[in-house]
């Protein structure tokens, strides 16, 4: 692929129409989504009093993640991400399965964000999945007319989003303290709390597959990458300490609500439901925009069906690609459950980030803005969390990798034999 920067739309090109706040939000909105009010539950009970310590782990391994993304994003300023760098830095295949791994585990995430949004809001199974349909397809209709729309209403959700967590840390910092977290577990599960919390730090990776719409890419990504995960960090630290400060965060599905709860601030409970339906719909408006940019990449290349690769004349988005993704989503929330996603989505996108570090890792002198000591570590890292995950998840998920590596060595078997 050519690493050019487009700056004039066509047929199958994207306009630069985001500045490095734009960026920053939607890395935010990715990041500080539903995860925030959802993961510290099971993260807990596999780390018991440890869970600082996972969250640590999370934060090295995102930190090193987003060190590789930025620094290979600064000479591929285009849309795709680790499907372009894989491509172009180790060869077509890994650029491919990390292409695979973006789309199919982000699809999955997409499918999460919207049940999370739903369990929120209405307590009925049936119910919560229709709900989640309708969000994804008023989501997909949000994108649908263009990146900035997508960015402002971003914006929007992520300042509410902040705004419930400020209130639910004051109220947590000014209860009593209680510490009544569960025992320290083995080494296994603080690993396994970290994979899991790893899930609420992904997000960064959607800033680096819209390199196509911002302005300046080789400057503005790498800061957004950077800002963005430092911001994230600090919320995680700050929500990590305050529920183990006042009570044990694994014994219950909402730890955030509970607390609230528990330092007498009940009237509280259902702003903090509303503040995690709108985390929820933040995340999933980024991940609806990140997971088209790749599949747009990834068509060009016909490694998807090339109808993939439009772009809308008018609103400048990759809407084929956007349909396709609604379609499959809507699927899915209406026959699959949380954790069933949740677990599949994490395999594929610590695969993804392993085979980023592994093409930043190639890239010469010139081109580095960090050691290749971060680089490693990252690949370390994205593998051991990878394999501390429920096994069916991880099983399915390679599983499905392993089929389309087949399908696409079929199909370029195919296209070599015609040629001759």
């Amino acid at each position: 692929m050519n690493a050019s920067q487009p700056e004039q739309a066509d047929g199958t090109t994207l306009a630069r129409r985001l500045g490095l706040g734009d960026a920053v939000v939607i890395g935010l909105g990715s990041m500080v989504g539903a995860g925030v009010f959802a993961v510290w539950s099971p993260a807990a009970q596999a780390a018991g009093s440890w869970l600082l310590l996972g969250l640590a782990i999370a934060a090295v391994v995102a930190y090193c993640n987003a060190a590789s993304s930025a620094q290979l994003a600064a000479v591929y300023p285009v849309s795709g991400g680790t499907y372009v760098y894989g491509r172009e830095r180790l060869g077509e295949w890994w650029g491919y399965a990390a292409g695979w791994c973006f789309v199919s585990g982000k699809t999955a995430s997409c499918a999460a964000m919207a049940l999370t949004f739903a369990t929120y809001v209405v307590p009925d199974e049936w119910l919560q999945r229709l709900l989640a349909l309708a969000a994804v397809l008023i989501l997909a209709a949000v994108n649908y007319r263009g990146v900035t729309r997508t960015a402002r209403l971003t914006r929007i959700l992520v300042t509410c989003t902040l705004a419930v967590l400020a209130l639910v840390l004051v109220l947590l910092f000014r209860g009593d303290a209680h510490h009544h977290t569960s025992a320290p577990t083995s080494t296994y599960g603080v690993l396994q709390s970290a994979g899991l919390l790893f899930f609420a730090f992904a997000g960064y990776a959607r800033i680096a597959t819209m390199g196509e719409e911002v302005r300046e890419p080789a400057r503005t990504i790498p800061r957004a990458i950077t800002a963005a995960l430092i911001i994230a960090i600090g919320i995680y630290l700050l929500v990590a300490f305050a529920l183990l400060r006042t009570g044990d965060p694994a014994s219950t599905a909402a730890p955030l609500a509970s607390a609230v709860d528990g330092v007498g601030a009940a009237w509280a409970t259902p702003i903090v439901r509303i503040g995690a339906a709108l985390a929820s719909l933040g995340a999933l408006l980024a991940l609806i925009a990140g997971v088209g940019r790749t599949t747009l990449a990834m068509a060009r290349n016909r490694d998807l069906p090339t109808w993939l690769a439009a772009v809308h004349p008018r609103y400048q988005v990759p809407h084929h690609a956007e349909l396709a993704l609604a379609a499959v989503v809507g699927v899915l929330v209406l026959t699959t459950d949380l954790r069933g996603v949740i677990g599949f989505s994490s395999f594929g996108v610590l695969l993804y980030y392993a085979i980023a570090n592994a093409s930043a890792f190639t890239q010469p002198a010139d081109q580095r803005r960090w050691p290749r000591a971060v680089n490693v570590i990252g690949l370390i890292g994205c593998v051991v969390l990878a394999v501390t995950l429920p096994w069916t998840s991880a099983v399915v998920a390679a599983a499905l990798l392993a089929a389309a590596l087949l399908v696409r060595r079929f199909r370029t078997g195919r296209a070599g034999s015609a040629r001759s």
